[in-house]
């Protein structure tokens, strides 16, 4: 599967939110940046990432999974 497909289920799941893939062979650190992560726990948010790509992890066709959720204030304060 590449990025673009990944990314596509992704903004499925996320339509308000900026999304980043990045892929290496079969790891894939998936961003997702939004304000629908604002309050929630770290583990969370992997945990809604993880449920729009679930089906794929479950089938082999993503080995590793990394997501990583920001709002955009945290995006903003880590690309500084």
């Amino acid at each position: 599967m590449d990025a673009a497909a990944v990314t596509e289920l992704v903004e499925d799941a996320f339509p308000e939110c900026e999304v980043q893939v990045q892929v290496d062979g079969n790891h894939y650190l998936v961003v997702v940046i939004g304000d629908v992560f604002d309050g929630l726990p770290t583990i969370k948010r992997q945990q809604l990432i993880n449920k729009a790509l679930f089906q794929h992890v479950m089938d082999g066709t993503i080995h590793a999974l990394h997501p990583r959720a920001f709002t955009p204030a945290e995006w903003a304060q880590r690309q500084s």
